[in-house]
């Protein structure tokens, strides 16, 4: 199956899109790492992190939204451009020893002109699948190998923040994120494929009716909050790991132990494809969301660093179903005219529960230990399972010629 979705996708839109997806990955951590080493201060290293998770959660959507409206060509060169110049400006003012407000102001444009590359390469491959007639389980191994590519993108992106800051400079990562925009954002905009994506004023989509436009169904937005708690598991996972980790004498091993979990989470990201057809979405969902229940619960009795190890890479088995499975429901769930924007919509909302939930963890951690924070991450993977069993998906009628009707319980 992965051999088709190399054929369908081609050589080089896989490469620019995952090199171009890298810096959103890097820019977090890299920020985090620059102003903490410039200012000497982890609280404005915070705040102007913060400010970056805050505008990349806000203006993701509208990004999508755009790209819906315009075509993905104009919006993603115009915001990969921007997003180099303002990851080298917070590079410059954090040098330049700037102040708390400006580096704030500079993280927020930085994180408002990500220029979504993963959700709109997402959205970019599944219209491909679908105009070329394909079945329900390519576009599966197709939200399988794009989910891959991210969770390789997170695993990638801080190890080389780490590299660059322990060889050199954070600030280097920073600079090489601004050239991987620049030059790999622009072709991931330019590559023949963005002409896959009907604008919604023209053509077919001008033949949808503007009910069909405008609204969504309930379980689209309950599928958007399914994603803000696992962004929340990933931010109090992140919280306990580095919290035990330093109770341990091992601070430099927090970064290796959550670099196992996304490894394991690719890998099992990647057999996705093999699930046989009659086990539909909903019942992965609620299976995906049962695991993150079952084997996080351990998080909290967890007490050294190899019991650590092997908790964390058994739980992110269950990471990658349930990203999938949320991504495949919402391409079955909104209207293609809304693809982008709703892509965009879950990844902004595991980047916002994320930034919460590890700001929220990180002060329990603090006061009463690493099992404050996987606690968490435990809540969250109850809700996660309460949600799946309380919500029913079911597909709209789709008039668009890019797809196909295609029920969510098959």
């Amino acid at each position: 199956m992965y051999r088709d979705t190399l054929s369908l996708l081609g050589p080089a839109l896989p490469v620019v899109s995952f090199l171009g997806r890298l810096p959103t990955a890097m820019c977090q951590l890299g920020s985090l790492l620059l102003v903490a080493e410039t200012s000497g201060s982890l609280a404005t290293a915070g705040l102007t992190g913060g400010a970056l998770a805050a505008g990349q959660t806000v203006a993701g959507p509208v990004l999508g939204r755009l790209a819906d409206r315009h075509g993905q060509r104009g919006v993603v060169l115009a915001a990969s451009l921007a997003n180099a110049v303002a990851v080298t400006a917070l590079v410059l003012a954090a040098l330049g020893h700037a102040t708390t407000g400006p580096l704030m102001a500079l993280g927020a444009v930085a994180g408002a002109t990500v220029p979504q590359v993963g959700p709109l390469a997402r959205t970019r491959s599944v219209a491909l699948a679908r105009r070329s007639g394909a079945d329900d389980r390519l576009v599966g191994t197709v939200l399988s190998f794009e989910g891959t590519l991210d969770e390789v993108s997170f695993v990638l992106g801080p190890a080389l923040v780490g590299l660059a800051a322990s060889v050199a400079h954070p600030a280097a990562a920073l600079l090489l994120a601004a050239v991987l925009l620049a030059v790999c954002g622009t072709a991931f905009a330019l590559h023949p494929t963005a002409r896959a994506i009907t604008p919604e004023g023209s053509g077919a989509s001008t033949r949808t009716s503007a009910a069909e436009r405008t609204r969504l169904p309930g379980s689209a937005y309950a599928l958007r909050f399914a994603m803000v708690l696992q962004g929340a598991m990933f931010g109090a996972s992140q919280a306990g790991i580095t919290a035990l980790t330093e109770e341990l004498g091992e601070p430099a091993q927090a970064g290796l132990v959550y670099a196992a979990m996304g490894i394991m989470s690719a890998a099992v990201g990647l057999s996705m494809a093999a699930v046989p057809d009659r086990i539909g979405l909903a019942t992965r969902w609620r299976v995906a969301t049962a695991a993150l229940v079952v084997l996080s619960v351990p998080l909290l009795f967890v007490g050294s660093l190899g019991v650590l190890y092997a908790v964390v890479v058994v739980l992110g088995a269950a990471y990658a179903p349930h990203l999938i499975t949320v991504f495949g429901l919402t391409e079955r769930t909104v209207p293609a005219s809304r693809l982008a924007e709703s892509m965009a919509f879950l990844t902004s909302g595991v980047v916002g529960g994320q930034a919460v939930a590890l700001a929220v963890s990180g002060r329990l951690a603090e006061g009463r230990g690493a099992p404050a924070a996987f606690a968490v991450a435990v809540g969250a993977a109850a809700a996660c399972a309460v949600l799946s069993w309380a919500v029913r998906v079911k597909a709209p009628l789709r008039s668009e010629s890019v797809l196909r009707p295609a029920s969510a319980e098959q």
